[in-house]
């Protein structure tokens, strides 16, 4: 079967597919990625029109102008025009629409031109919000950038080594990978050692998959099952690969599948306790709104008129400013915490930054200061052994995988590069990579053609368990038990100092033996150890103590063993207590380790799933977790926890599992962005006690005034104009300021509560309503159907001066205006909507829509009704949270 051509999938466009054609389309590219894991590299290359040797400038250009960025569909935010149509498609803006076309067709073109500002308004406020927001978030995701290793080359030069950022390669690029890599595209394995692959996001399986660069005889009916490919958005777990890349972006089987699996992403608390609100409100639509329809209807026998009132009324009741708050009330977050460099990914986690009342860490590179020191080179008696430091050098020298903190604070060491000139005087032969079972990593190499030697380096217990020999002045003796355990006293020793410990080991292994795997780690004679100090971050500890200050308990999980564990967690301020250990963990069951990891603080010789599994365990005691770590191993407890925090020198994997990205060092940001989390809670939540108690009490004030007058209380388009001008006056929420108090505790979503602060408060404005609705009709007349526009003027300036003065009393649990006052933004906001609903019956256009001006006398009592409101508000609101608490 002849290969499929490059222009097979270069006509691709997924973005364009919806349904079943984007999984059609996925189907076509995994048949492409099918025939070439099949095929030989060599036929491969061919087919891609590349080289071993890589692609030269000119090449890679040419092909991403053919092929675009190396990104899937979903990843580009929409276009202006596709938010500025989403803002249209509001219930709101269409009925306004409706309205302004009736009003032309009826001869009422003053009416038309009035509804058809009011829908402009709406339109405009909502798109330009919702716009500067999602820029300023785009703008701030492209802050943090994934790199690939890549084989460039020009024709003047020999191929190189190059970082580029992952949206730049192209296909025919090689690529370098190793452990921590996220798989930047579709790629065909070229050489590989040890590659074992996390697939979990394309197939759902969490076991690692292995990969060869052979493809063999077999067929695979399924092709993400064939070994010699690799598919993008799955990440290394292990082991190291060089590949070339078939196919980028939208042509990817990620990204033709990108139509179909969007939204697929859990809920986070956050945006349940959205829907759950916006659940609430249409529930009272639906019993108020044909309610009003049917008592308009049958009393006052117009049923058109009644009909467009009841839309107006439910138009009115709809909390649509509600996603505009929540978006920029997210967005102004983020923009806030970036000047503390801190890049907010998903907008979104923000809210659960402030819900947080768990802060799940990583230690080294975490609490520790990421620059980690080699303080000894010992062997097993404790002297200082050259020898020692001279293998662990050339093991950290020759792997390809992930080099860790150690790696680097030996290879620092740059007189031993001189010394020992690795390249003239060894050959790399091998290497058997590190895992999180073995807890080790093993090169070989050839020492100048007469011996291979096998040299491996980690975990002190791990290492002594594989060796029967140890080497002290170059004579070798059994290791006998009393000498291992000496040997794991004198270091334990050093781990209550604080030092991180590593052993040394190798063996000799003739020149022709084959392929080496773990299972040759074995028989080794033990050199010694290597002895690190990795001190805590000057922020830590105020940054943990700030933490605790605003309710927010720090636990260490760490993959380092108990006792530098404990000795850093003395130094940061965190009581270790009893430290449980990854052996303990896995004796125990869910139920059981929920119990334990509530109570514990500091859990260590974790592996990745542990780590998970910790995580997952708080969750089961209804606590919103955050886990802060920057390696591969975090990875998973990054994805399972509210918030993910990670470093911007973290492993693409753990970037990639991120919400969260610290740009600088500094813990302290991560009190400051608790705080701002809830910040924005608190502000979003105003608008949600403000919108459901006031429709609350709009309820029993539109039932009764349609089943007591003779006539509609308010027109539709005055309805529609008291709530565009209430929505204007919310429109400053996100910039006010929150109390003190509010965020001094984590804040999470509870429905029943705002439920049961709608019973108590919203019923407040329906008794000024029914006051004012006396007023206008014993005092002022306005009892007949031809005084009902001074009625309705009447009530339209009530009912607007009370819910808009009314959001500084809900704002805050003080006294407002004396206590606690709101930000200037929302003080001008609230005055200038007040001053033009008084303004509005004594306008030019106010007959147009069915306004009359008011007698001076009514605003006597306009001024005494808003008084009583704001004072017996503040009471009940005083007497609420006495009772029940803070919302």
């Amino acid at each position: 079967m002849p290969l499929l051509k490059n222009h097979f999938y270069r006509s691709l466009q997924p973005e364009k597919l919806q349904g079943e054609a984007a999984k059609a389309q996925a189907a076509l590219a995994l048949a492409h990625l099918s025939e070439m894991g099949r095929s030989d590299i060599q036929v491969v290359l061919k087919e891609m029109h590349s080289s071993l040797d890589g692609l030269t400038q000119g090449q890679v250009d040419r092909r991403r102008e053919l092929h675009g960025p190396n990104l899937v569909a979903h990843e580009k935010p929409d276009p202006w025009y596709a938010q500025l149509f989403r803002n249209f498609r509001t219930p709101f803006t269409m009925l306004l629409s409706v309205l302004a076309v009736i009003s032309f067709l009826t001869g009422d073109p003053a009416g038309g031109m009035v509804i058809t500002a009011m829908a402009f308004i709406s339109v405009t406020l909502g798109f330009f919000q919702e716009y500067r927001s999602n820029q300023a978030a785009e703008k701030l995701k492209a802050m943090v950038t994934n790199n690939a290793t890549v084989l460039r080359r020009s024709n003047e030069m020999a191929p190189r080594k190059v970082e580029e950022p992952i949206q730049n390669l192209v296909p025919g690029d090689i690529l370098y990978l190793s452990a921590g890599d996220m798989v930047p595209a579709d790629l065909r394995l070229i050489a590989c050692k040890d590659l074992f692959v996390s697939q979990s996001v394309l197939t759902g399986e969490s076991m690692p998959v292995e990969k060869s660069q052979d493809p063999g005889g077999a067929a695979f009916p399924n092709p993400l099952e064939t070994p010699t490919l690799c598919f993008m958005g799955s990440n290394i777990l292990s082991g190291s690969a060089t590949a070339i890349v078939i196919r980028t972006g939208v042509q990817t089987y990620l990204g033709a599948l990108a139509k179909t699996v969007v939204g697929r992403r859990a809920l986070t608390s956050f945006e349940t306790g959205v829907n759950r609100f916006t659940l609430l409100m249409l529930r009272f639509l639906l019993v108020m709104v044909p309610l009003v329809f049917l008592i308009n209807g049958f009393l006052k026998h117009n049923w058109f008129e009644s009909f467009m009132f009841a839309v107006a009324v439910a138009v009115g009741l709809t909390p649509e400013m509600l996603p505009m708050i929540v978006t920029v009330n997210l967005a102004k977050g983020a923009l806030l915490m970036s000047r503390k460099k801190v890049i907010v990914k998903r907008l979104n986690s923000i809210q659960n930054f402030g819900a947080m009342d768990v802060l799940c860490t990583d230690k080294t590179g975490t609490l520790t200061q990421n620059k980690v020191a080699l303080l000894k080179y010992e062997d097993a008696d404790g002297f200082k052994c050259r020898k020692t430091l001279e293998y662990a050098y050339l093991n950290s020298f020759y792997q390809t995988g992930l080099k860790n903190l150690l790696d680097v604070a030996v290879l620092a060491y740059t007189d031993l590069e001189r010394s020992l000139k690795p390249q003239a005087n060894y050959k790399k032969v091998d290497e058997i990579p590190f895992d999180f079972v073995r807890r080790r990593m093993s090169v070989v190499v050839e020492e100048n053609g007469k011996r291979d030697l096998l040299i491996c380096k980690g975990a002190l217990e791990e290492i002594s368990n594989i060796c029967t020999q140890v080497e002290i002045d170059g004579d070798r003796t059994p290791l006998d038990p009393e000498m291992r355990q000496d040997l794991l006293a004198v270091t334990n020793d050093l781990n209550e100092d604080g030092l991180r410990v590593i052993a040394v080991a190798y063996r000799e292994m003739p020149t022709d033996h084959p392929a080496y795997t773990a299972k040759d780690e074995k028989d080794l004679i033990l050199l010694g150890y290597l002895a690190f100090l990795d001190p805590p971050k000057e922020t830590t500890k105020p940054a943990i103590e700030l933490l605790k200050k605003h309710g927010v308990a720090v636990k260490v999980l760490t993959g380092d063993n108990a006792a530098v564990t404990r000795k850093v967690c003395d130094q940061v301020g965190i009581d270790a207590g009893t430290i449980l250990t990854g052996p303990e963990i896995d004796a125990l069951g869910d139920g059981d380790l929920a119990e334990r990891a509530e109570s514990c603080f500091v859990f260590a010789k974790l592996s990745p799933t542990q780590k998970e599994r910790i995580v997952r365990a708080l969750h089961q005691k209804d606590h919103v977790v955050g886990f802060l770590g920057d390696g591969i191993n975090d990875a998973p407890a990054l994805r399972a926890s509210d918030v993910g925090i990670s470093v911007d020198n973290a492993v693409d994997i753990a970037k990639e599992s991120a919400d969260i990205i610290l740009l600088e060092q500094s813990l302290l940001v991560l009190a400051d962005g608790v705080l701002e989390g809830r910040k924005v809670f608190g502000n979003i939540v105003k608008y949600i006690k403000m919108g459901a108690s006031s429709n609350f009490g709009n309820m029993f004030s539109m039932l009764g005034a349609s089943a007591l007058l003779p006539f509609l209380p308010m027109l539709p388009v005055q309805i529609l104009i008291q709530n565009l001008l209430y929505d204007i006056s919310q429109t400053a929420i996100p910039l006010d300021r929150v109390d003190a108090e509010y965020l001094a505790v984590p804040r999470k979503w509870e429905i029943s509560e705002i439920a049961r602060y709608m019973v108590f408060i919203g019923p407040i404005s329906s008794v000024f309503d029914y006051t004012t609705f006396a007023l206008m009709w014993f005092v002022f007349g306005a009892n007949s159907p031809d005084k009902q526009a001074l009625f309705q003027s009447g009530w339209f300036v009530e009912g607007l001066l009370t819910q808009t003065l009314i959001v500084h009393v809900i704002r805050t649990q003080k006294i407002p205006f004396l206590q606690s006052r709101a930000a200037p933004g929302l003080i001008l906001t609230t005055l200038a909507v007040m001053a033009l609903g008084i303004f509005i019956p004594f306008s030019p256009w106010a007959a147009r829509i069915g306004f009359v001006p008011l007698p001076l006398s009514y605003f006597g009592f306009l001024a005494l009704t808003l008084l009583s409101y704001g004072v017996l508000t503040q009471v009940v609101k005083t007497w609420f949270i006495r009772k029940f608490g803070m919302v």
